[in-house]
């Protein structure tokens, strides 16, 4: 029987491809063991469990670039990271060690190394972390995303994947009347999309905020507002939440439909949502989160736009560039239809299936 260890996590774009990936080696290999191992307090300590595995969690963050009280405890807390690791280890004595990026991956994947436990990781951006470009030259075997990752990792070690996404997005064969009446939308408007993840995002949300003069003179298109957790009580009340032809809501439960319906989709360049864009292959309009580390997403939203595969704005640019674009982009009908056409060459839908078979492979080796 297998035993295998997946460590990281931190936000949904690590967990729910990290819960895909274990699905796929149990569908493979059915009596696999699977244990994850986590950062207290995450994400990843709430999803994974109720994906029916185990968890144990490490007292570990991430380090801040800039000088703060929170940086004088990083030392305390890997150090307590590394010893809970090793303890995890040896007592689940795994056959392989597989990261999905994360503040757990760092510690559980060092520790393994050095005992020796065959290690995988899977790389979901087009600009590596730290934590991965450090761990690169020590694991077996590295899963991207993008190619021309080389720069980043030996090339003997990388296996071109693709990232595992939730096959539950893509449902072509949808209903739309059921849809539109599930969101209250019209089946005779063209739909624009706009979300920033599960607990949205601010430069997002201002961004409709400030054009609701605009958006209510475009009469002839609707467009669907996941506002997100934080910050639906602030722009709920807001005039362009109360638009006719704006349905602004915290959370979107069924993506598959809001993704179906869509014509255009604004939204942030996270790894798991191009992933998501690329299977159902729709026009999207990527304002990469200036917050992230190494400037990531826009990294990834450029490696599109090289490819004729999507466009972008500028975060800065979104209050004043949001309405021309998505004008744009709807009164254009080939250029959207080339951008769907691209964007789904990029599609790797069997990313899970052939990650969970690097991860059996290291253990048959």
């Amino acid at each position: 029987m297998a035993k295998i260890i997946i460590s990281g996590g931190g936000t949904g774009g690590h967990v729910f491809p990290a819960i895909a990936i274990a699905d796929a080696i149990k569908k493979q290999q059915p009596d696999a063991e699977i244990l994850f191992v986590g950062a207290k307090g995450k994400l990843e300590m709430e999803k994974v469990p109720k994906a029916g595995y185990p968890i144990k969690g490490l007292w570990i963050s991430g380090f801040h670039r800039k000088l703060t009280l929170r940086n004088l405890m990083f030392p305390f807390k890997l150090l307590s990271s590394l010893l809970k690791s090793w303890q995890v280890v040896g007592r689940f004595k795994p056959d392989v060690a597989v990261g999905v990026g994360g503040y757990a991956s760092g510690p559980l994947l060092e520790v393994a190394n050095r005992r020796g436990v065959p290690t995988l990781i899977q790389e979901q951006n087009s600009f590596p972390g730290v934590t991965n470009r450090l761990l690169g030259s020590r694991v077996q075997k590295v899963c991207v995303a993008y190619e021309g990752m080389e720069r980043f990792f030996p090339q003997g070690k990388i296996q071109f994947t693709g990232n595992p996404v939730r096959t539950s997005v893509h449902q072509p064969d949808f209903d739309k009347a059921e849809a539109c009446k599930h969101f209250g939308l019209s089946a005779n408007k063209k739909t624009v999309f706009l979300f920033g993840g599960s607990l949205g995002a601010r430069s997002l949300n201002e961004a409709v905020a400030a054009n609701a003069e605009k958006f209510a003179e475009m009469q002839d298109v609707q467009i669907l507002w996941q506002a997100g957790k934080l910050y639906i009580d602030e722009f709920g009340q807001s005039k362009a939440a109360n638009l006719p032809n704006v349905h602004i809501l915290d959370f979107v439960d069924r993506m598959d439909w809001a993704y179906g319906l869509a014509d255009v989709i604004v939204c942030r360049a996270g790894a798991l949502t191009i992933s998501e864009l690329c299977l159902v292959g729709k026009a999207a309009i990527l304002i990469p989160s200036p917050n992230v580390a190494e400037d990531h997403q826009t990294k990834n939203a450029q490696a599109l736009v090289d490819q004729e595969a999507a466009q972008l704005l500028t975060d800065r640019d979104a209050k004043t560039g949001i309405i021309p674009a998505v004008k744009a982009l709807l009164d254009n009908g080939a250029e959207r239809e080339k951008l769907e056409t691209n964007i789904q060459k990029l599609a790797r839908p069997n990313a899970a299936e052939e990650i969970a078979t690097e991860v059996l492979k290291l253990i048959n080796q």
